[in-house]
């Protein structure tokens, strides 16, 4: 029977207070870190149960696929003490590392890391190289695909953390960015893993600026694209809100963002006190301000489009367009071009970001045949009212890397609308996966610990809906 080898999670925005996987104290309403939340620990629960039905030796690999910490609303410390408590989870019976490998693959909230982990990288370059020898620049991205895990780059500050603890004293967390391949043995199959914040243009909002100002072609290759955008994307997304005093404002911004009136009546309150403190000449305070208000609104607008803001479709049609521009540009060159031999028959591409989990099959120019297409959602609670498109997915796949996805949660009204389904990306004709057929089976066998999960998920869903309702309350 085939045996799951990889276990991918993303979004999990760990230190986060609207994340179902931070712990709350619900009696004073913040982050408790000291123990893992509850949907966490039977997260946990249930996918090591599934992992105990493996029937060979092997140890799967768990793939992070980005937004794992949350460094851009929430301080370092939080952050890594939420990560402590699900690693802490991470031992099977025999008190032993449920996982051989832990490969993380940064996102943009949590890009710092890929950061830290690129100058690590450096550094091992440089060792390599005799005093007085010309030097390379460091690069941007890795490789996107690995003859073994020790040709990996590992992350300094993750994996020092977890080697305190004596079952993890051997685990190095690897690092690859932006974009993580895996094969086969034969070549012939092959799954892509990004985790999606490549797919939104604001990402790429350095090379959009520098191709209108110099009239230039925006960079197509992921080297570059990375190269002229990671300090936007360090800066803004993984380091501006853990800035201090600002950083606490920039949370309250954010939060605002959530809510559409609540960012707009910020935007209307700031553009009175600027235009009271600041006088342009022959200008009156209420026409500057009703200036500064419009122009702010329309730069407001475009950061309320992002993708996590649109709450209608898995995704939007911006969404959709970058998706097939980003698989059909700058990855495939990538794939292109670390392939030199056998270009795979069969790919998997999974990604997150959204928030919005889906599986599709589509088919994209410059592959062969159809992409199966995989979206891991997230565990954030973004809004007072239930979206039904939002949730998470984890996907798994077998040593054949067949693929298939535990549909965790959807937000629901109702608590008896939350269910674990096991989900498929498929098209007409598509032989029968025995792989995803097994999981159906174990998690139907498991009815009762999945059914528990669910209803610890609706019961978290609301308090986090209720406690973001309270904050934003207090905002006005």
């Amino acid at each position: 029977m085939p045996d799951i080898k990889y276990v991918c999670l993303s979004d999990m925005h760990l230190g986060e207070e609207d994340s179902l996987l931070t712990n709350i104290n619900v009696q004073n309403a913040g982050p408790d870190f000291s123990r893992p939340s509850p949907v966490l620990e039977l997260l946990v629960k249930c996918l090591k149960t599934l992992i105990a039905e493996n029937e060979g030796q092997e140890k799967p690999v768990l793939i992070l696929n980005g937004d794992i910490l949350e460094l851009a609303l929430a301080f370092v410390n939080e952050a890594a003490m939420a990560f402590e408590r699900f690693i802490e989870l991470l031992v099977d019976d025999n008190g032993t590392p449920l996982f051989e490998h832990i490969i993380y693959i940064p996102g943009n909230h949590d890009h710092h890391i890929w950061e830290i982990a690129r100058e690590t990288q450096y550094v091992h370059y440089i060792r390599e190289i005799e005093a007085g020898k010309p030097l390379e620049p460091p690069k941007h991205t890795t490789d996107l695909f690995f003859e073994s895990f020790d040709d990996m780059v590992a992350s300094y500050f993750l994996s020092n953390l977890i080697m305190r603890y004596p079952t993890f004293e051997n685990i190095r967390i690897l690092v690859a960015y932006p974009n993580l391949g895996i094969t086969t043995r034969d070549g012939k199959k092959c799954v892509l893993f990004h985790h999606g914040h490549y797919i939104e243009s604001i990402y790429q909002l350095i090379s959009t600026l520098r191709s209108l100002l110099f009239d230039t072609d925006p960079p197509d290759n992921i080297e570059e694209i990375e190269a002229e955008n990671f300090a936007w994307i360090d800066f803004f997304w993984s380091a501006l809100g853990r800035s201090g005093k600002a950083g606490e404002a920039v949370e309250s911004i954010y939060e605002r963002m959530l809510s559409i009136s609540h960012f707009h009546k910020l935007i209307s309150d700031f553009a009175k006190n600027a235009a009271e403190k600041y006088d342009l000449p022959g200008w009156g305070d209420w026409m500057e301000a009703k200036f500064l208000e419009k122009v702010l609104n329309s730069i407001a607008d475009k950061l309320l489009k992002r993708e996590r803001a649109q709450r209608d479709l898995p995704l939007s049609s911006d969404a959709e367009r970058g998706l097939w521009k980003y698989v059909e540009g700058p990855l495939l060159k990538q794939l292109r071009y670390e392939l030199t031999g056998m270009f795979p028959s069969q790919i998997g591409f999974v990604f997150g970001h959204t928030h919005k989990p889906f599986q599709q099959d589509l088919h994209f120019a410059g592959y062969q045949g159809w992409v199966d297409v995989y979206n891991t959602g997230g565990w954030v609670i973004d809004s007072v009212a239930r979206e039904p498109v939002h949730g998470a997915s984890v996907v798994l796949a077998d040593e054949d890397l067949n693929l298939t996805c535990l549909r965790m949660y959807n937000e629901a009204e109702e608590p008896e609308d939350y269910k674990v389904e096991v989900k498929r990306a498929t098209h007409a004709g598509e032989l029968k996966n025995s792989f995803h057929e097994r999981i159906k089976t174990l998690v139907s066998r498991y009815s009762g610990l999945f059914g528990e999960f669910s209803q610890t998920v609706a019961r978290e869903v609301y308090i986090r809906a209720q406690l973001l309702r309270s904050r934003l309350i207090k905002l006005d």
